[in-house]
């Protein structure tokens, strides 16, 4: 992810599916609970699983890239989200993006369209990372 692209100063880690970089310690229940900027939200957040937006991975039908800032839209033509990065994945050999959806929309499997010079292209919410990792480590 590119800070000021995929993540800025108005997305929390709940939100960008990063708490793996929130120490245990301080977490609700760690011995140093707290104490970082945000907390009160993060904590709450992660307490309530309540957060209106999540980072999703995205893979393309056509072979149309997908760039920042486009749109996305439900099945019904309802803007529900954005693209924050995206390109062709010569490894997927399809087009792979990220973006903020509306949460009932992050599920993996679910259709989304993309807006692209005027058209809406069909896309796939997919797990990251697109391709998995298939090195040896001995």
């Amino acid at each position: 992810m590119l800070y000021g692209h995929d993540i800025d100063t108005t997305t929390t880690p709940v939100e960008a599916s990063l708490l793996w970089a929130l120490s245990k310690p301080r977490r609700a229940d760690g011995e140093r609970a707290g104490g970082f900027p945000g907390a009160d939200i993060i904590l709450d957040q992660i307490a309530t699983k309540a957060v209106s937006r999540k980072r999703i991975g995205l893979v393309g039908a056509s072979k149309a890239p997908v760039r920042e800032g486009s749109k996305l839209f439900d099945e019904d033509d309802n803007e529900i989200g954005i693209v924050t990065s995206g390109t062709f994945g010569p490894t997927k050999g399809q087009p792979v993006a990220m973006g903020y959806v509306a949460t009932p929309f992050a599920a993996e499997g679910t259709k989304v369209f993309a807006e692209v010079r005027g058209k809406k292209l069909p896309m796939t919410v997919e797990k990251m990372p697109f391709v998995p990792q298939r090195y040896y480590r001995g």
